[in-house]
């Protein structure tokens, strides 16, 4: 029986066959200067191109690739579970496939692994180029996620990150239905340090992270650790509350004192309609919670595999051969 490697690669996939060779050469030149075993485990996430085919090429040409295919796309965070899943690794790293995250960097996270830390996070470093909407915008995530949730994460950090087998095998006992990978890294503890890296050119094809789901990801990370948008409902209902009973006081003292109260309809319909607006957002955040709370009791599993490019231990009969009873939805 083939022994389990030091460390695994986990690296997601939808829609890159253009950039997996040239990631897989590069890997390959990195992983071995470290003098350790290693895996790559490609997951393809649904892809609509020849994604899988190229992982089954690299898989015949070098026996440590190893490949998952999902049954369809079922996001980013999901295929980045699937991968973690399978990883056979004392120490476990996941990255993009895209080149962003630079292959060289994956040597200090091993030495900040060795020297005894058992989560290694990496923080990108935003080039000069970078849009000011996405610089702004990611800035204000983290420091609003931070504020909500209690926990502190600081501004650019990526599921680029090292996670030792201990961590990794309590991340696995998770059944969050959207387990949100960045923030839960952050809540586990145990001693981590921070690697900072250069953020590298898509070496191919387009982002796969358009503004609409950016922003979902976001809401998504903000709903899976904070009750606070709820609890501003109740404190925008009680400040609403407030003003409007202070404002029939007025009215009624006005009326008792002899005074003349201007009717003011149209004041009177602008705080009616804001009201209602304000209502409205809440009922639709408390919607979404309840959302969240039917993914949890349907019990649906993360992910499916549809094909899988494994070693002969892990054969359709081994625990770790089936999609474990991790439970979760289907959407980023």
């Amino acid at each position: 029986m083939e022994s389990c490697p030091t460390l695994s690669l986990v690296v997601p996939a939808y829609n890159e066959h253009g950039n997996l060779e040239k990631l897989y050469s590069e890997l390959v030149g990195v992983l071995s200067r470290l003098d350790l075993s290693w895996e790559i485990i490609f997951v393809d996430d649904g892809s609509k191109d020849s994604t899988w085919s190229v992982v089954q090429r690299l898989h015949q040409e070098d026996s440590r690739v190893l490949g998952i295919r999902l049954s369809r796309n079922f996001g980013h965070q999901h295929a980045l579970i699937a991968g973690l899943t399978y990883a056979r690794g004392s120490a476990v790293i996941s990255m993009d496939a895209d080149m962003q995250h630079p292959p060289e960097v994956i040597s200090s996270l091993v030495d900040e692994w060795r020297k005894g830390n058992k989560i290694v996070k990496t923080v990108r470093r935003d080039p000069a180029n970078l849009p000011t909407f996405k610089r702004l915008t990611s800035r204000f995530f983290y420091r609003l996620f931070s504020y909500l949730s209690g926990i502190e994460m600081q501004g650019g950090m990526a599921d680029f990150r090292l996670l030792d087998r201990e961590v990794l095998n309590q991340l696995l006992q998770f059944k969050e239905a959207g387990l949100f990978l960045r923030g839960i890294v952050e809540w586990v503890g145990y001693p981590s340090s921070i690697v900072s890296f250069d953020c590298g050119r898509r070496f191919n094809g387009v982002t796969k992270y358009t503004v609409r789901r950016m922003i979902q990801f976001a809401w998504h990370g903000v709903s899976s650790f904070s009750l606070v948008p709820l609890r501003i409902g109740i404190m925008m209902g009680l400040v609403s509350s407030t003003i409007a009973f202070l404002g029939v006081l007025y009215a009624i003292l006005v009326k008792l004192l002899g005074g003349y109260a201007v009717p003011g309809w149209a004041s009177t319909l602008a705080i009616i309609s804001f009201e209602f607006g304000v209502l409205f957002m809440f009922l639709a955040i408390l919607a979404e919670y309840v959302g969240r709370i039917l993914d949890e009791v349907r019990e649906r599993p993360r992910f499916i595999v549809s094909e899988r490019l494994m070693p002969n231990e892990l054969a359709a009969d081994s625990p770790l051969a089936t999609v474990p009873a991790i439970k979760a939805h289907a959407s980023e």
